[in-house]
């Protein structure tokens, strides 16, 4: 392994955020879908259920978790209205739902995709809001009112919006990646303001914009003493100083649509290319300017996961891909131990939380899984609808966003 994996870690995203406690952002407090605290193995409609509220009109963002509060975001079905929701975490009673952003001619959005798909970043007194060129906000948590918000950051995303805004210290990073133009932000998280911005620096091969498009989170780590932007893009992942925006490095890896987001363990970056890419690759975070040919570790491209992301643990990475194939990999070496059909469709990202593997597909099912050498279902969940948006972890509740419904599943 090489010397600066001793000092790998995926710098916290919200400082003074408990993974006992809260689920600050997209796949939690660190990035990595690793809830602290145990949730339960089996549920239902009538079985484990603390509460179950409707979330009205249509979004897939993820839930995020901060002191009793429950955000998430959603938006009328022809885009023209861009809401912010909070629930209070113990009851499941609405608290806040505020009209954030009025849209008078909204952009085309698959419907596969919603209007509302990325997911929030909380901390103490403070949510980010991000519906992509459509707006991005900031909203006081006690009143729900509005504290700044920006519309003037264009692109075209051309099937809707699904990048989530992280956030490091007093920044707030926001990607666009679109078929007009490709870009990263920095906001000033208490003004909104723009801090740095940084056009993508890729020949990508083609004049179709349609194969410049991503829907990837970042993630800042730190390799030795440097801290690192990883932002995911079509054709390579590129890295920047996350102070100034300078590139520090890319890899190239083919590939359009990545939204799978970045993982850090043993030295390595883990990556997921996107469609027509090279697909997992793990690479070496140490580099400068193109690290393609000496800093790839190993490539694997076989039921490879689409739209959902990684989880790592301990030395094993687990995925699953779009048609319901689960696999579990050794994070040093790439090699296959084992794959296993759950079954169904899966766009959400699986998570971790007392030692079990929760995979969330869009026909209502969760497969409970034990983590290990050989693939071992505990227990397989229904619930009325299916999943779009990833769980998230907190103090002992699994927090499930279904197409119609968030529920709070914990034991009674």
């Amino acid at each position: 392994m090489h010397a600066v994996g001793m000092f790998l870690a995926v710098a916290l995203a919200a400082p003074g955020a408990s993974g006992g406690d809260n689920w600050p952002e997209f796949r939690g407090p660190q990035g990595e879908g690793h809830g602290a605290t145990a949730v339960p193995v089996r549920w239902g409609e009538a079985e484990n259920v603390r509460w179950k509220t409707a979330i009205h009109d249509k979004g897939w963002s993820s839930p995020v978790v901060w002191g009793e509060q429950v955000w998430l975001t959603t938006a009328r079905a022809d885009g023209r209205k861009r809401f912010a929701v909070c629930l209070d975490r113990r009851t499941g009673k609405i608290v806040h739902d505020v009209a954030v952003f009025d849209i008078k001619k909204p952009a085309f959005c698959h419907p596969f995709n919603s209007y509302a798909s990325p997911t929030p970043a909380v901390e103490a007194g403070r949510v980010y809001v991000h519906f992509g060129s459509a707006g991005t906000a900031c909203l006081d948590t006690a009143s729900g009112k509005v504290l700044w918000s920006r519309q003037d950051l264009p692109c075209d995303h051309y099937r809707g919006p699904g990048s989530s805004p992280v956030l490091w210290h007093d920044l707030l990073f926001v990607h666009f990646d679109g078929v007009d133009r490709q870009y990263v932000a920095a906001l000033d998280k208490a003004t909104g303001r723009t801090v740095w911005k940084k056009d993508r620096d890729l020949d990508y091969g083609t004049d179709n914009g349609d194969a410049k498009k991503a829907y990837g989170t970042p993630v800042v780590i730190t390799a030795g003493t440097r801290a690192e932007l990883v932002s995911p893009a079509a054709v390579a992942t590129l890295v920047y100083d996350p102070r100034t925006g300078e590139e520090l490095w890319q890899v190239r890896h083919g590939g359009m649509n990545v939204s799978a987001r970045p993982l850090v363990g043993h030295g390595l970056l883990f990556l997921r290319s996107g469609d027509f890419g090279q697909g997992l690759l793990a690479v070496r975070p140490d580099g400068r300017g193109d690290v393609t040919r000496n800093h790839v570790a190993w490539t694997y491209n076989k039921a490879v996961t689409g739209r959902s992301s990684l989880l790592l643990v301990g030395d094993l990475l687990y995925m699953v891909n779009d048609g319901g194939v689960a696999t579990c990999l050794e994070a040093k070496t790439g090699k296959a131990v084992w794959q296993k059909r759950l079954g169904g469709q899966f766009i959400a990202s699986p998570v971790v939380a007392g030692g079990r593997l929760y995979f969330a597909n869009r026909q209502g099912q969760t497969f409970v899984l034990e983590p290990g050498r050989a693939p071992k279902v505990l227990a397989v969940n229904r619930l009325d609808d299916g999943c779009m948006a990833s769980p998230a972890v907190a103090d002992g509740a699994l927090f499930v966003r279904t197409m119609t419904h968030l529920y709070c599943i914990q034991e009674r």
